[in-house]
């Protein structure tokens, strides 16, 4: 015997799965506002440490529960069209097929510049080598001896720091001889404090805020100053050449969000963007996008104190 579907019965049903779905979707706003609720939020590894302190001080802050997961860029980058989180930061904007990508789910991304970091090159504290041009650095990714070069290492394949070096260096992938990867950045800074004669391709921030257990391998390794491909400077990666843009491998920060509602990550970007989290970036050895005021109170003697003198 054949069964015979009631169409009008799977409209409805269909109808009432889609009212279900989105009134979730619904109630999730509700819940969530810019300053309260629970969120996720997907970081570029190569400043976590910085964002880790964002967080903390936003939850002391306000009744709100915010999940970092930090990956490489190219991860963090999938995860977020993936729809794992609405909420990522990272070191570039998004490309027009991936605003495209939220534009057909009626989502308009909300893109906030939260200041700058860097690239840095690092090496074995021991080692002569306080000093490496940016051309050196690409003719050796190209195949090339580089001098003063023996061999690059790398935080991850798919992290921002691959991304910028290749970018520059014309390449879609990582050579495969003398270039080596790990998959985070404290195994690069350990990697080259126990191994002379390699240099480490690192996001800057790990260098002022390294963890707990990687302070010792961080007081082994040295940043280098970099020549870059104009002029003849060799450019430290500190906070004030970061801040006055001679640094030729620094980078702005983002933050990205695709709610679609006002929740944390509207809330969050504000906090990051404000004076609080503009100073927390200062302190971090990182360059705030907007320079936190300084407040001089001037006080006038008293007329006891005048009489006291």
């Amino acid at each position: 015997m054949k069964k015979r579907f009631n169409i009008p019965a799977l409209i409805m049903v269909t109808i009432v799965v889609s009212l279900f779905f989105n009134s979730c979707k619904d109630e999730k706003a509700k819940e969530e506002t810019i300053l309260k609720g629970t969120a996720t939020i997907l970081v570029d590894e190569s400043f976590k440490p910085v964002i880790e302190d964002q967080i903390t001080i936003f939850e002391s802050k306000y009744d709100a529960k915010i999940n970092m997961i930090a990956k490489s860029e190219g991860e963090v980058i999938q995860a977020f069209l993936n729809d794992t989180s609405a909420i990522a930061i990272l070191s570039r904007t998004l490309t027009e097929n991936e605003i495209n990508n939220f534009k057909a789910r009626k989502i308009l991304p909300k893109i906030t510049k939260i200041g700058k970091d860097a690239v840095a090159f690092i090496a074995n504290r021991s080692s002569n080598d306080t000093l490496v041009a940016l051309q050196d650095v690409i003719s050796f990714m190209n195949g090339k001896k580089g001098r003063n070069i023996k061999g690059l290492v790398f935080d991850n394949p798919n992290s921002s720091s691959v991304r910028m070096i290749n970018e520059l260096s014309g390449l879609k992938d990582l050579p495969q001889e003398n270039v080596f990867s790990f998959k985070t950045t404290e195994e690069v800074v350990k990697f080259v404090a126990e191994n002379d004669g390699m240099i480490g391709v690192i996001g800057i921030n790990w260098l002022y805020q390294p963890t707990a257990a990687g302070k010792d391998y961080v007081n082994k390794i040295k940043a280098i100053s970099v020549k870059g491909l104009k002029g003849d400077a060799y450019i430290a990666p500190t906070q004030n050449n970061i801040a006055e843009e001679t640094y030729p491998l620094a980078r702005d920060l983002y933050i990205i969000n695709c709610q679609g509602f006002s929740g944390l990550g509207m809330g969050f970007a504000s906090f990051v963007a404000g004076d609080v989290g503009q100073r927390i970036i200062l302190k971090s050895g990182l360059y705030p996008e907007r320079t936190p005021g300084r407040k001089l109170i001037f006080k006038n003697k008293s007329q006891n104190d005048k009489e006291n003198e």
